[in-house]
């Protein structure tokens, strides 16, 4: 008893997050987001990529208030928690490059961590299969870890190199809102065109950005936490989101059963629902945390994390332009030609910084 009550009180926060969450994606997909959509970083980031006319997928352009929120929340909480400072240099285009393809990895599953588990919630059975994946890339990841991977460390910076991600992204945000002309994209139909009222999204983001900003909540860093240091309070949080948006779908009367056809914005190609997760576990795993975890350490002054995060819309451009992003009727060639490119780009990092900068360590010893 005693155990479980220490366990509780280190780990309260995390199930709290782990619910606003579940709850965010509930709420935003009854209020207009699409279904098992309700609250995905990736799909969010492709939108807002199309919004910037970096892709022309009309389906899929919208400049999403809740990635606005997420990095603002964390702003606020960091900032509170007097957390919020400037870091940069560990690595910074390497960092770049594996964002765009953890988003590409994603496009051709169809989301995020984030949305993965989500779509388990809403009974999409394929999403089963990624987490299978997803799983495998984050032990490939860590595996490179323990033998000493690093993308060496950050530096400190001034509070404007801090402020500039966050501030960059809410000043195009109120731009879009202002509808200058010829700025913006936005979408009349498909996904993109699906969306809460502005204002439900953005206190969404600022809820979930600021809990997990105390909380350190991380989907890549539940199982990467659980396989290094036996902790399994990210994995618990990973836990209630999935119990929350099942449930919520069941009061709702929107859950329909487990299975793998039929279900919103998903495809069943198993193996390219598998791979696509891989790499995202795996360039995630390297990168030090998921893509909402990304969006956060943004949001407390990371700059090395803002250009992650601006790797992740330059791949999501980079999808829908080259047919990368796999659709409902499944994933397509180029698609599955960039997962084994990107395998091998995760393979050729991971050994460059793992094995290589061992022994220049050890000849300038």
């Amino acid at each position: 008893m005693e155990k479980k009550q220490n366990w509780l009180s280190q780990n309260w926060l995390l199930l709290i997050t782990g619910f606003a969450v579940g709850a965010a994606a509930l709420v935003l997909a009854a209020l207009g987001n699409p279904g098992n959509m309700g609250f995905c970083i990736a799909c969010f980031e492709r939108d807002i990529a199309g919004a910037l006319g970096l892709h022309r997928a009309e389906a899929v352009q919208y400049f999403r208030p809740e990635i606005v929120g997420i990095v603002l929340g964390a702003l606020i909480a960091a900032f509170a928690a007097k957390e919020f400072k400037g870091r940069a240099g560990s690595s910074p285009v390497l960092r770049f490059i594996l964002g765009a393809f953890v988003m590409i990895g994603a496009l051709v599953f169809l989301g995020c961590p984030l949305r993965m588990v989500i779509r388990i919630g809403g009974g999409d059975v394929n999403a089963l299969i990624g987490l299978v994946g997803f799983i495998v890339g984050i032990c490939v990841g860590v595996a490179f870890l323990k033998k000493g991977f690093t993308l060496q460390r950050a530096y400190s910076q001034s509070k404007a190199e801090a402020a500039a991600f966050p501030v960059g992204l809410l000043l195009m945000f109120l731009l879009f809102m202002l509808g200058v002309a010829g700025l913006f994209f936005s979408s009349e139909k498909g996904p993109g065109s699906m969306r809460a009222p502005w204002y439900a999204a953005i206190l969404a983001g600022l809820i979930v950005g600021a809990l997990a900003q105390r909380s350190r909540f991380c989907m890549v860093g539940g199982v990467r936490n659980a396989v290094m240091f036996k902790d399994f309070g990210l994995i618990a949080a990973f836990g209630v989101v999935i119990v929350t948006v099942l449930l919520g779908n069941v009061v709702l009367g929107s859950f329909k059963g487990f299975s793998f056809e039929g279900q919103p914005v998903a495809h069943t190609d198993g193996l390219w629902n598998f791979l696509g997760m891989l790499i995202v576990g795996w360039g995630s795993a390297l990168l030090g945390g998921c893509p909402l975890r990304q969006l956060v350490l943004a949001g407390e002054g990371n700059s090395d994390s803002a250009v992650t995060v601006l790797g992740m819309i330059a791949g999501a451009a980079f999808s829908h332009n080259f047919k990368l992003a796999s659709s409902a009727d499944g994933s397509t060639p180029n698609g599955h030609a960039a997962v084994w490119i990107g395998l091998c780009v995760l393979l050729v990092v991971s050994v460059l910084c793992t094995f290589i900068k061992k022994k220049e360590k050890k000849a300038n010893a």
